[in-house]
């Protein structure tokens, strides 16, 4: 934002040293007070050091309705003030209020932090206390009020007022007059404004100043319902797709009579708008930067001349001083009588004082004042203003009766009780609604016989009447703001926090000052002639759109729907990122995530993609795919906008964070011509982050103006670097990725060559996707307990978030801080167990500790969070422990920092030792790799991420260290996926299988390019005494063989189903002269629905679990071996081996073979059927991955012989894609002939095989040897699997049974 040129006074306050003394030089008579205790004790000897009289004033009572005055002779500009007891006495003031006036009348309170101020002052008679004040005050009058004071003495009281002069030319303006700045030239076009004023007002509209221009453009600054709006506008255009009309309110209570000053500087759209002190920064709408204003610019109102576009606005009534207007003064230019005051009848340079004399309630003061006794009518009139629903306006106690009015849910209720002997009359009127808005309301009723009327601000459509039989006499006294009597009938409200003024009690105006001076009524805790009331909403703490709401004492914000929580709706309830998400444990989906915390930007929708190495954000756009664009030239390009989901302020948080980011474009052309390489002006360009225009194409990089194929320099053409540019007939296309992360993503495509007869082209702009956070591992680590990284000093006055993860072993240290002078705040660990938030506002050092269950120094990541607002401090643990501290309701609020901020060990006191990453402070993260590179001490990035994120590797899965985050590694197990959750199986046909060998064969003539799988063991693998064995199944079709596992010697191991479907598991390991069978379950598991097994051997102990069962133990017989000796093979769905085999298992089980799903498949450490998919690629046909047979209860029932494609939708990475075998142009409808013909087929075939099986049933032995052929191919690389239907050449005898 600009800045005023040099030698323009903007500001009426002057700014150079203010330091006077003001009280000292002033004559006795200029003090008053309350009361005196005597007369050495008079307010004239309340000057500071002085020594005179009783050495000081003294009040009669020492009590809270005691005020010494000062009478300064002119307004004078305040900026401090210092106080001292009474001299050689044990009286003095302990804290005070001070209140000021330009009249002596209508005092207001100082404020500073959004309350009324209680200066703190002595705790002796002699040393003075000086307190600057925040907000320089200008005023005539000073009125101190003693809070407390000595408890051994009584109040006493020496003061001295530091300011300097203060001169302003005034005017006065009366509600009819305006004031007509008149331009040098006809039509002005500014593009810089300065304007300064200072107002006061007991009206709350009108309009302050006023000017406009035939274009349309205009400025208004008015009071409206007695805020400030501000409405400007620099220019609209007449399609209406440039709207420049922007308004801006502030403030709020200006109609208190009190001087407010107002500053509004505007350079081109760039604009300051101060109030009292308070400035709001804006840009106003549209794309103009000049004002274009015709003839003037009217003060006070609306001009008289031109066009009557006031739209009823009121006039400014009330006084202005020290107008500015781009360096001309105003004031003193109407003065001099060189502006346009026609309109003023009698033109006032002095301010015309309005007589109103408020009253003030607290929730324990009442006023009485007297009425008309014995009268038959009621008439009471008054206004109120209060931010409270509820409270006692007025009550009083008839003859026979009583009268109450109160404020209930915000609407004015009247009940009018009269009984007479045994009768009981009433009358109830209710009438507005809202009335705690904190404006001024006035109420009017009026009560007689038979009748009651009531009305709210003087408006006819809120009167309301009732006709109930009454009869009243008054009883000629009334309580206004409180009843605390006991009487038979009391009101249902029994006070009232807020004001009143203009209160007429039986047609009779109340003479508060005979109140005031004690001839009159009573009174108790009121505060006459003034009305604190405060706009606690004004400024609004309530951050991101939060609604504020308050009563008289404090406010409170309502955050729903904002998609941030807290006290004042500061921090997000949203993770960062997607890579946050995962670390929480969440698997791919859609998520809110809010990059910048607490930050401007709100939180967006994204979809999250957790891969096995890396998590994917991606953003869609709107563009529909394959968007054809025709008509488009050099000339007249065709622009097609892509929106996103989001706003680009918050897709360049996404990209600026990743570590990567693409996006796929293509660019479909049939005679339409892209780049124009090799050296032409492109006809085509694209438009990408910060409206920049680019001329390089997906695949390409920036500055080469070419297409993916001129990169890798395969064009159809290659002539030219796009193969759109060739210009042919033919459909052609450019597509690739943009990886350049600055760029993207793209806003804008422009198409430039599509308007010659046949030319045509489709553009597809796929959607953003990044990869990674930077700011989620941006870490350093401290490696001694004297490092420590420094940053620029904390900005965090009134709101401050701090968030970060810290792992350690050492017991304590401070994590940072950043110091004031007496303010501060910093984060430690206290010990091994406490973190603690510490800071100073100015009230004295608040502290916040949590403690933890566990010790926090286990090298594991936790993280903190702290906030500190205006209404309270929290501190946060790892989501566990939560601890928060409300703020004082009165005290300072401003968090005031200078130095450096440290993050680790400030003066070398309790370093810190360990890692810290991810410190985020009010939404930005804080760049600790790149100050750690150059600090000594302390290192970028950390390590052993493992101890924390570990356990969300499952199912075996080994937690593999990065850089960034942590992998986990699913090659040992049967799982994939990002925490190896996702079950890795197959579907089985009818003579599939799997072999696995174990122990590497020796063969002879082995070729190099071989692939028989094998898995080094050592000795104690090879000879086996115990086994750990998990799969799951599914399949329609007994019997079968699941698992078998063989051995060089006699020994082997199988897992069947028998032929009635039920499972048995088959132990050889010798000794026996039969294998050791367990029938693990009667029932018949070939049903189509998945079933898993558990089973685990150790020496002769066999546990074995099926599905959600409890486990079963056997025990092999004494005379079994426990060794399983010598593994060799293990086979899945088939056996097919050369050494021992039983033969019952041959006979009965192996034909034709498993035919279903196996999933999850573990022998050991070895996952045999996931290393056959994803090694053996060419044998996919046979072998289909699918998650079919995938654990129980998670995928409904389904037969995997009759649906053997069924596949969960989630599981992306199917083979077959009915899109991709069609391709374009081939006709629906011959696909559909083609697969009845197929069908035909198919049924043939599966005839003849039947035919053929039975005719060679008993044929064949199985005890074969393997031929040269499978010899051939045995293998070099270890954890590879054969999947075989095995091939014509390796048995004679049984040759067509394996063929099928």
């Amino acid at each position: 934002f600009f800045l005023p040129p040099p030698g323009l006074h903007i500001l009426p306050l002057s700014t150079e040293k203010c330091d006077e003394a003001l009280a000292s030089p002033l004559p006795h008579t200029a003090f008053t007070s309350s009361s005196v205790f005597s007369n050495g004790y008079a307010p004239g000897y309340a000057k500071l050091n002085r020594r005179g009289g009783a050495g000081g004033w003294s009040p009669l009572d020492s009590d809270h309705y005691q005020w010494l005055q000062v009478d300064m002779g002119s307004r004078k500009q305040v900026s401090a003030i210092a106080t001292q007891g009474r001299y050689s006495s044990s009286d003095w003031t302990t804290r005070y209020r001070l209140l000021y006036s330009d009249t002596g009348r209508n005092w207001k309170p100082y404020h500073q932090d959004g309350n009324i101020w209680a200066f703190s002052g002595n705790s002796n008679s002699e040393s003075s206390v000086r307190h600057e004040l925040q907000q320089g005050i200008v005023a005539r009058f000073l009125r101190l009020v003693p809070l407390d004071w000595s408890e051994e003495g009584r109040i006493g009281l020496r003061i001295e007022v530091y300011g300097c002069s203060y001169w302003a030319g005034v005017i006065n303006f009366d509600g009819q007059s305006v004031i007509s700045y008149r331009f040098k030239v006809k039509k002005m076009k500014i593009i810089k404004d300065v304007i300064a004023l200072r107002f006061k007002t007991s009206e709350s509209d009108g309009v302050i100043l006023h000017g406009e221009g035939q274009q349309g453009d205009y400025i208004t600054l008015e009071l409206r319902k007695a805020k400030l709006l501000l409405q400007i506008n620099l220019g609209s255009n007449q399609y209406g797709s440039i709207l420049g009309h922007t308004s801006v309110t502030t403030g709020s209570l200006l109609d208190d009579n009190h001087w407010h000053s107002v500053v509004l500087e505007r350079y081109r759209r760039n604009v300051n708008f101060t109030l009292d002190r308070h400035t709001q920064h804006f840009r106003t709408n549209g794309e103009f930067d000049h004002l274009d204003l015709d003839y003037e610019l009217s003060f006070g109102g609306m001009p008289y001349s031109g066009k009557p576009s006031g739209g009823g606005r009121k006039n400014f009534k009330g006084c202005m001083e020290s107008i500015n207007y781009n360096g001309d003064n105003i004031t003193d230019l109407a003065r001099r009588k060189k502006l346009d005051t026609s309109s003023f009848r009698n033109l006032s340079f002095s301010c015309v004082e309005t007589h109103t004399f408020p009253v003030f309630f607290n929730a324990t003061s009442f006023l009485q004042l007297p009425g008309r006794a014995n009268h038959n009518t009621i008439s009471v009139s008054f206004q109120f203003r209060t931010w409270n629903p509820d409270g006692l306006l007025l009550f009083s106690n008839l003859d026979d009766g009583t009268l109450e009015i109160s404020l209930e849910e915000s609407k004015v209720v009247v009940h009018v009780n009269v009984t007479k002997g045994t009768s009981n009359n009433r009358a109830d009127l209710s009438s507005g609604s809202s009335l705690n808005d904190g404006q001024w309301h006035s109420i009017r009723l009026v009560a007689k016989e038979n009748f009651a009327m009531l009305t709210i601000d003087g408006e006819e459509a809120s009167a309301v009447s009732s006709t109930s039989p009454l009869s009243i006499t008054t009883g000629g006294t009334y309580h206004l703001g409180g009843y605390f009597l006991q009487t038979p009938f009391p009101p249902s409200l029994r006070s009232f926090q807020g004001c009143m003024q203009a209160i007429l009690l039986d047609d009779q105006p109340a003479d508060l000052h005979a109140v005031e001076k004690g001839t009159m009524g009573a009174f108790e805790n009121v505060s006459l002639d003034m009305c604190a009331i405060i706009d606690r909403c004004m400024p609004n703490h309530c951050e991101h759109g939060g609604r504020c709401k308050q009563t008289w004492d404090s406010f409170s914000c309502t955050c729903d729907g904002t998609g941030y929580t807290g006290a004042t709706c500061h921090t997000s309830i949203y993770e960062p990122s997607c890579e946050a998400y995962k670390h929480l444990g969440r698997s791919s989906d859609t998520y809110w995530i809010d990059p910048d915390g607490s930050g401007p930007l709100g939180p967006f929708k994204v979809n999250c993609n957790m891969t096995e190495d890396k998590v994917w954000t991606t953003v869609m756009n709107n563009l529909p795919p394959k968007t054809t664009v025709t008509g488009s030239s050099r000339e007249r390009r065709t622009v097609l906008q892509v929106n996103y989901s989001t706003s680009m302020d918050q897709m360049t948080a996404i990209t600026t964070s990743a570590e990567s980011c693409e996006q796929q474009i293509a660019y479909s052309c049939r005679m339409s011509r892209l780049l124009n390489t090799p050296d032409g002006t492109p006809y085509t360009w694209w438009v990408g982050r910060g409206s920049e225009k680019h001329f390089y194409w997906g695949g390409s990089v920036p500055g080469v103006q070419k297409c993916a194929c001129g990169i890798d320099r395969n064009c159809t053409d290659q002539k030219y670097d796009c193969n759109c540019d060739a210009d042919h007939k033919q459909w052609r296309e450019d597509s690739g990725l943009l990886i350049n992360k600055e760029h993207l993503p793209v806003s804008q495509v422009a198409v430039g060559d599509t308007n010659r007869p046949g030319s045509e082209a489709k553009l597809t702009v796929g959607p953003l996707r990044c990869q990674g956070d930077n700011n989620y591992w941006n870490a350093a680590s401290f490696t001694t307990p004297s490092s420590y990284l420094h940053f620029a000093t904390f900005q965090g006055e009134t709101s401050a978030d701090i968030s970060f993860y810290f792992k350690t072993s050492a017991p304590y240290g401070v994590f940072l801080e950043n110091l004031g002078n007496t303010d501060f705040i910093r984060l430690e660990l206290r010990s091994p167990k406490v973190i603690s938030f510490s800071f100073d506002v100015g009230n004295g050092p608040v502290e916040l500790t949590v403690h933890s269950a566990t010790p926090l120094n286990d090298d594991q990541w936790h993280s903190v969070t702290a906030e500190r607002n205006v209404k309270e401090a929290v501190l946060q643990l790892d989501q566990m422990y939560r601890v928060n501290q409300l703020a004082p309701a009165q005290g300072h609020t401003r968090l005031e920092l200078f130095s450096q901020l440290y993050v680790g060990a400030a003066g070398g006191q309790r370093g810190f030792l360990g890692c810290i990453r991810a410190l985020r402070m009010n939404g930005i993260t804080l760049d600790l790799e790149e100050r750690a590179e150059v600090t000594p001490g302390v290192k970028p990035g950390c390590q052993g991420h493992c101890t924390s994120f570990g356990m969300y590797c499952q199912n075996g899965g080994k937690c593999v260290e990065k850089y960034n985050g942590y992998l986990c590694d699913c090659t040992d197990t049967a799982y994939d996926g990002p925490f190896c959750t996702r079950d890795v199986g197959g579907f089985f046909e009818a003579g599939t299988l799997v072999k696995y060998n174990f122990m590497p064969e020796a063969v002879a003539g082995a070729s190099r390019d071989s692939k028989i799988p094998t898995h080094q063991l050592t000795p104690q693998e090879v000879n086996l005494t115990k086994e750990e064995v998990a799969f799951s199944f599914s399949t329609s079709n007994a019997p079968a063989i699941l698992m078998y596992v063989s051995s060089k010697t006699q020994d082997y191991l199988a897992v069947v189903l028998r032929h009635n479907g039920s499972l048995q598991v088959r132990y050889n390991l010798g000794g026996l002269r039969e294998p050791f069978s367990i029938d693990v379950d009667q029932r018949n598991l070939a049903n189509g629905q998945p079933h898993s097994i558990n089973m685990s051997r150790v020496d002769r102990s066999i546990t074995i679990q099926l599905d959600h069962y409890p486990p079963v133990t056997y025990t092999l017989p004494d005379s079994s071996d426990t060794q399983f000796n010598l593994v060799k093979t293990l086979f899945l769905g088939k056996v097919f081996e050369t050494g021992h085999i039983d033969p019952i298992l041959i006979e009965r089980y192996n034909t034709p073979g498993f035919i279903g799903c196996l999933s999850r498949v573990q022998f050991n450490e070895v996952a045999p059927l996931k290393s056959a998919l994803r090694t053996a690629a060419q044998a996919q046909g046979k072998l289909v991955e699918s998650n079919c047979g995938a654990s129980p209860l998670t995928i409904p029932p389904m037969s995997a012989a009759t649906d053997p494609w069924h596949l969960d939708n989630t599981d992306a990475e199917f083979p077959f894609n009915e899109e991709r075998v069609i391709p374009d142009g081939v006709n629906r409808d011959s696909a559909i002939i083609g697969g009845i013909i197929a069908v035909v087929i198919f049924t043939i075939l599966c005839t003849l095989v039947f035919l053929i099986r039975y005719m060679f049933r008993h044929k064949g032995t199985y005890h074969t040897h393997e031929s040269k052929g499978s010899r051939e191919s045995a293998g070099e690389s270890p954890d590879t699997a054969i999947i075989g239907t095995d091939n014509p050449e390796t048995i004679e005898e049984s040759k067509k049974e394996w063929f099928i």
